[in-house]
């Protein structure tokens, strides 16, 4: 059932780019540092080779995944087949997060729509793709992506964004770093 792939082929990188959701989990060093696990949708998900993905990482709440990956690089994105045959597909790598500005912004960010929401781009060395059954994964309709935050981040503008990047994403619920 489970399986250790050599890389992301051609099969999987379609299969994968058919996905309307991926999960992203990371954890600090510090043993009573939370565990994350967020939920990622939208037009937000690139392969850029056999054993390297990246992100949009988009406003939100909060910022463990990039304060963890900051701190230790430590990623792992998850996969899950809710339509068609059952599947689960893991990449667990080395992530770099690259913000605003970052020299490699610019290049990477060429491969993602313009999105207003959009804080930093989570780059993936990955060092294992597996796969495994995926069986108890309940079928789920896919209505078609949200809006909501596109809009926010558009009625914010540029320096409401910033402002609330500012007082809620400086800083992990655990007190690490996250952006700057």
């Amino acid at each position: 059932m489970g399986r250790i792939l050599p890389f992301i082929d051609d099969a999987l990188a379609a299969w994968i780019r058919d996905q309307p959701i991926f999960f992203v989990a990371t954890a600090p060093l510090s043993e009573d540092g939370r565990i994350n696990c967020s939920p990622k949708g939208g037009d937000a998900f690139r392969i850029l080779g056999p054993r390297e993905v990246a992100y949009l990482d988009y406003t939100g709440s909060g910022a463990e995944t990039a304060a963890h990956v900051r701190e230790n690089g430590r990623i792992v994105v998850m996969f899950c087949a809710f339509s068609g045959a059952p599947r689960i597909v893991r990449l667990h790598g080395r992530g770099t997060l690259v913000g605003q500005g970052h020299p490699h912004h610019a290049e990477l960010g060429a491969h993602f729509p313009p999105n207003p929401g959009a804080r930093a781009i989570m780059r993936i060395a990955v060092e294992r793709v597996s796969s495994s059954c995926g069986m108890s994964v309940p079928f789920l309709d896919h209505r078609g992506p949200r809006t909501e935050l596109d809009t926010w981040a558009a009625r914010k503008g540029a320096e409401g964004l910033a402002a609330y990047r500012a007082e809620k994403n400086h800083r992990s619920i655990d007190g690490l770093p996250a952006f700057d």
